[in-house]
């Protein structure tokens, strides 16, 4: 990473060398096939990272209160990537108070994450509810039952839609990462599976159906989210980053983005790691998510399959999606081949053909086919 006297010595002496174009807001397309840029009517591709924890495995708010350089070079670090988004991730506990109150210091924050965007050039996914570290999930927000849970969590949406709703650089609002309904280990708790890397990254919508069919739990769940968004914010596109059943269980169907629970959705974003030696039925299971609306690929890395076939994937996923979003965790190319493991080798590695495969990802000029 740059240093910090540096990156203050450039921006002070410089303070073009980290301007950027003016961002158009981005919507879906007349025909709901692809994104396009509000007034021009060009086409709009992603090509972006989550960022969803640093290399020592803190969560954003963990660090940007009193790391804001941090944050501000590592932006800088993922536009030198060729990226044109930012896939952050809120956690509950960090911006709500109680139940029915927000945090007002994280929502300033917030602003100024999304000031940075725009002053980077971009644009954000901005996905909530998120309860990583369990140690930090607020226990009045545990102790709460399925309408009052859902009821806090409109608060939060409802709060952190008010604080982005102004900004071009807002590209959608992402309900939850990867909800489930009932059923598996340990069905009362609200956390599922087991965490990856100190963090659950699944949660529960609900723990008991109540004779109600994952269909209508689905979408009523869906619809009060995003209502609450659409108090305060109409243009936003919402969507659910989801696991991909389809890739697991041969003949599941969508859930979230399904007939009825996918209505108010503007665009399915589903997570997709490639595995070796079955890039023909990943295919497939990814063509199931075809439903109308433009589809993103909100998670790729090379994690189950080389580096060859994960881009292989992606050249095979172009006539179908509209975006891939692949992970960058506040290291550089550099700072990852110097560390001398392989985790971090694997990193660089990827990080270098993600870097390459920008400028043709992004390409615009044509319609989808």
């Amino acid at each position: 990473m740059k240093s910090t006297l540096a990156l203050a010595i450039l921006a002070s002496s410089c303070p073009a060398a980290f301007a950027a174009e003016p961002l158009s807001k981005i919507r879906v397309s007349d025909d709901r096939t692809h994104f396009v840029e509000e007034g021009a009517g060009k086409r709009f591709v992603i090509w972006g990272v989550n960022y969803d924890h640093d290399d020592a495995g803190r969560l954003l708010e963990d660090y940007w209160a009193d790391e804001w350089t941090k944050v501000v070079e590592d932006f800088r670090e993922i536009k030198g990537l060729g990226a044109n988004l930012v896939r952050v991730h809120l956690q509950t506990g960090k911006f709500l108070k109680a139940a029915d109150r927000a945090d007002d210091e994280s929502l300033k924050r917030l602003g100024d994450l999304v000031k940075l965007a725009e002053e980077t050039g971009l644009y954000l996914d901005v996905t909530g509810l998120g309860c990583y570290h369990k140690q930090d999930v607020p226990a009045w927000y545990d102790a709460l039952d399925e309408p009052a849970r859902w009821d806090a969590q409109a608060t939060f949406w409802k709060a952190v839609a008010g604080a982005c709703k102004d900004s071009p650089a807002v590209f959608c609002y992402d309900l939850m990462n990867e909800p489930i309904l009932t059923g598996g280990k340990d069905p009362e708790q609200w956390l599922a599976g087991e965490p990856l890397g100190g963090k659950y990254f699944v949660q529960r919508i609900t723990r008991d159906a109540k004779g109600r069919t994952n269909e209508a739990i689905a979408a009523a769940w869906v619809a009060k989210l995003t209502l609450a968004i659409r108090e305060v914010d109409a243009r936003t596109l919402v969507t659910v980053g989801v696991i991909p059943w389809a890739q697991v269980f041969k003949g599941a169907k969508p859930l979230f983005h399904g007939p009825e629970a996918g209505k108010p959705l503007d665009f399915v974003a589903v997570h997709f790691y490639p595995k070796a030696g079955k890039l023909d039925e990943t295919i497939e299971a990814l063509k199931v998510y075809e439903v109308g609306k433009p589809l993103v690929i909100e998670e790729i890395f090379p994690l189950g399959a080389s580096l060859e076939e994960t881009v292989e994937f992606i050249d095979r996923s172009r006539p179908i999606v509209d975006g891939w979003v692949s992970f960058y965790w506040g290291k550089t190319i550099e700072e990852c081949e110097k560390a001398g493991d392989m985790s971090h080798a694997v990193t660089a590695v990827w990080l270098k053909k993600f870097r390459e495969l920008a400028p043709a990802a992004t390409q615009a000029d044509a319609p989808k086919p």
